[in-house]
């Protein structure tokens, strides 16, 4: 519901917006430029008395001065009976250059409050700041709850495409777009009578005046008493009439000032509406506060992009939910589907069994756990597909699943079926459906069948539990899912270092460069056939033969200008075996996975890297793109410092310039014949510091490495009353394990 409260307002005005949100930008410039080119005397440096007096020995009919709010002093004048108008110089009263306002900024001003269209279009410039208002509210709280809570706004944010970019220019913006709205919002309904504006109510004209002699206008001394930086506006007498006054305008008031005596009559302090209504129109347009109009402007500039980003979302999650067009209301479905997933996986297997089940009548609904309904009435089967994200956590479309199952009343027929999905090399294979399993039956449901995993999204499992499951319903569903592959690119090998031979653990350092028709190119950011990537994230290698891809973290950014992995031939693997025997000019089809989930965070707390072997290769890709000198220390091992030392020259340049704060290595064919974890143990006293001291910690490598530098860094955490987990919860501990 809050993403529909979201996304409709911005659907539907989001033209709209991006001319009200430019035409913003264009006039947030307008107080800064005004500002760059005025003359600002120092507080107490200039009175009105004075300039005014400045003013008239060079304008001697000055009919009026006005100072702007950017701090520009305009004087009104006639001359030879033709009126004018100059910018003058407030500390000698010199005219800068004529006056006149900009036609550009008023047909832009025109344009931004009314559209053009006088009274209509100003009511619709109101409704879209409600629009906005709305926008910016249900923003703030989506991005709390992607963020896990309010105090993690701030925090570094997972993903890639355009949710990444919506996500991170939203929490940049939010607040100078909701104060623009807020304050569209209120003069709007000012304007229309919605909120009572306050009144206008100057002091009354004198009674009595002396009529005497006018004097010097730089010797009046209620002028005197005005600071220059106080003055909006003095009105000149009528010339000749010794019965007028002066009309004086400031920042806290106004009255009249006798031109003979000098002295202030009928004066009146500006009222608290009125006060408000300046704020207001201060905090909406930048006048007086050109700093702001800069902020806001910055913010208004990328509300387009916000539009971009925001229809692509809707449509990329309009494109998938349409190829469920039979899909049942909740309150009539007979069978229910829940889905789990990260990265839209899942929900392929998902749409082939909504299809199957409803070819063979059954009414199905389909959706994702996060939406999780009361009660379904009508329904007796629900099917639980689900992956895990992370280290056993639940995937983005089911993180309040848990939550919203303690309010979950299923009826007396209901039964369910939940089926995984992972990858087995991780300890943790499918531990989230496994934790929704025991929760629903904890719930008192009967199990329809025993839970299934299903592993690297294989077909042939994934049609074998479908006819288990058409057996038990009596139904068969033959299941024949076929996703689409990944897009491709081909890569061609320019470069290969080879280590460890000597050791019995042959590992290369291979460097690829994208192919194109004609020759190859560097691997450039953006590109349709080279999409982005960071260190880190994993390169799919399809095998020969037709084999299931096998992914290997990347070691390189696509600003490196190669795609770079490190590989450990492994006894009988398939796709190792056929990466260690390319030789240069070779090339391979491949593709990238992004991998959000294994990345140091920003800031300047200590990032402890911590690998073994080919392990190395995504945190030297990190010390690589340490550009800013944060502070890290790697923990690595291998077996041998002669023969499979990887990366040894790169991470001793690095540790010249600093990218690299200290290199701890260890080998276990060595005569210490010690691991990395005896390495931390050794360390402990520096790496419980730097853990009390904000510290992030990322372990890459085999799963039984990982596991000895778990248990080791649980040991170096007791004295702080903390462990692992914690640190994994608060996303200060990652690992990349195989």
């Amino acid at each position: 519901m809050l993403r529909k409260f979201h996304g409709l307002p911005g659907l539907f005005a989001g033209l709209f917006l991006i001319v009200l949100s430019v035409t913003g930008a264009v006039l947030a410039l307008a107080p800064a430029l005004d500002r760059a080119s005025a003359v600002i005397p120092g507080a107490g440096q200039v009175s009105v008395a004075e300039l005014a007096g400045r003013i008239v020995a060079h304008y001697p009919q000055t009919e009026q001065i006005v100072r702007t709010s950017s701090g520009n002093v305009i004087v009104y004048y006639s001359r030879d009976g033709q009126a004018g108008a100059d910018l003058v110089n407030p500390l000698t009263g010199e005219g800068i250059a004529p006056y006149e306002s900009s036609a550009f900024f008023g047909w832009v001003k025109d344009l931004h409050r009314a559209f053009m269209l006088d009274d209509a279009g100003r009511a619709m410039a109101g409704v879209l700041a409600v629009f906005m208002l709305i926008l910016c509210i249900s923003g703030m709280f989506l991005l709390a709850r992607r963020t896990g809570g309010w105090a993690n706004l701030l925090r570094p944010l997972s993903g890639s495409g355009s949710k990444r970019i919506h996500a991170e220019l939203a929490r940049f913006a939010v607040l100078g777009l909701l104060l623009s709205a807020l304050t569209g919002t209120f003069m709007s309904a000012q304007r229309f009578g919605l909120l009572p504006e306050a009144p206008e109510i100057g002091p009354r004209f004198p009674a009595e005046v002396s009529g005497g002699q006018p004097a010097p206008v730089g010797s009046l001394k209620a002028l005197g008493n005005v600071d220059l930086g106080g003055l909006r506006e003095l009105v000149f007498p009528y010339p000749g009439d010794p019965q007028d006054v002066y009309s004086l305008t400031t920042s806290g008031g106004s009255g009249f000032v006798d031109q003979a005596t000098g002295e202030l009559l009928q004066y009146q302090p500006l009222a608290k509406g009125s006060v408000v209504q300046q704020w207001i129109v201060s905090l909406h347009t930048g006048e007086g506060l050109w700093w702001l109009g800069l902020f806001l402007g910055a913010a208004a500039l990328i509300v387009p992009v916000l539009s971009v980003t925001g229809i692509t979302i809707w449509w990329q999650r309009r494109r998938s939910s349409g190829k469920l067009p039979d899909n049942i209301g909740a309150a009539r479905a007979d069978t229910v589907i829940l889905v789990g997933s990260e990265g839209n996986t899942t929900r392929g297997f998902a749409r082939e069994l909504h299809a199957s089940l409803g070819k063979v009548g059954f009414k199905v609904h389909c959706s994702e756990m996060n939406a999780l309904a009361e009660h379904y009435p009508q329904a007796s089967r629900l099917f639980v597909l689900t992956s895990t994200y992370g280290d056993g956590d639940a995937p983005a479309s089911a993180r309040r699943f848990m939550a919203r199952l303690d309010n979950f009343r299923p009826g007396k027929a209901l039964t369910f079926a939940v089926l995984g999905f992972g990858d087995r090399q991780f300890p943790n294979f499918c531990k989230f459906a496994v934790d929704v399993d025991k929760a629903l039956a904890g719930k008192g449901l009967k199990r329809l069948h025993s839970i299934e995993r299903i592993d690297r999204c294989s077909t042939s499992q994934f049609s074998k539990w479908g006819d288990k499951i058409g057996e038990t319903i009596g139904t068969p569903l033959g299941l024949d899912y076929n996703p689409l592959p990944p897009a491709s690119v081909e890569l061609e090998l320019v470069e290969r270092a080879d280590y460890g031979l000597s050791v019995e653990a042959p590992t290369s350092i291979l460097r690829f460069k994208v192919v194109e028709q004609g020759g190859w190119r560097r691997y450039v950011p953006g590109n349709r056939k080279a999409p982005s990537f960071e260190a880190g994230d994993l390169l799919g290698v399809v095998p020969p033969n037709g084999q299931a891809p096998r992914f290997y973290s990347l070691a390189s950014s696509a600003t490196d200008g190669v795609v770079e992995i490190c590989v450990r031939k492994q006894p009988r693997g398939l796709c190792s075996g056929y990466l260690y025997e390319l030789k240069p000019g070779n090339r391979i089809s491949s593709f990238i996975r992004h991998n959000p989930g294994f990345r140091p965070a920003t800031g300047s707390n200590p990032v402890i890297l911590i690998g073994a072997g080919a392990g190395i290769g995504p945190l030297a890709g990190f010390i690589r793109k340490n550009a800013s000198r944060n502070p890290m220390y790697l923990y690595w091992g291998g077996r041998s410092s002669q023969s499979d030392f990887l990366y040894q020259p790169e991470l001793g340049r690095y540790l010249d310039d600093h990218r690299l704060t200290a290199l701890n290595t260890v080998f276990s064919r060595s005569d210490e014949r010690a691991y990395v974890q005896d390495k931390l143990k050794q360390d402990e006293s520096a790496v419980r510091q730097m853990v009390n001291a904000g510290a992030q910690i990322l372990v890459c490598g085999g799963k039984d490495m990982a596991a000895g530098v778990k248990q080791v860094i649980d040991e170096i955490l007791k004295p702080l009353a903390t462990d692992v987990e914690a640190l994994r919860a608060d996303g200060r501990y990652l690992e990349d394990v195989y």
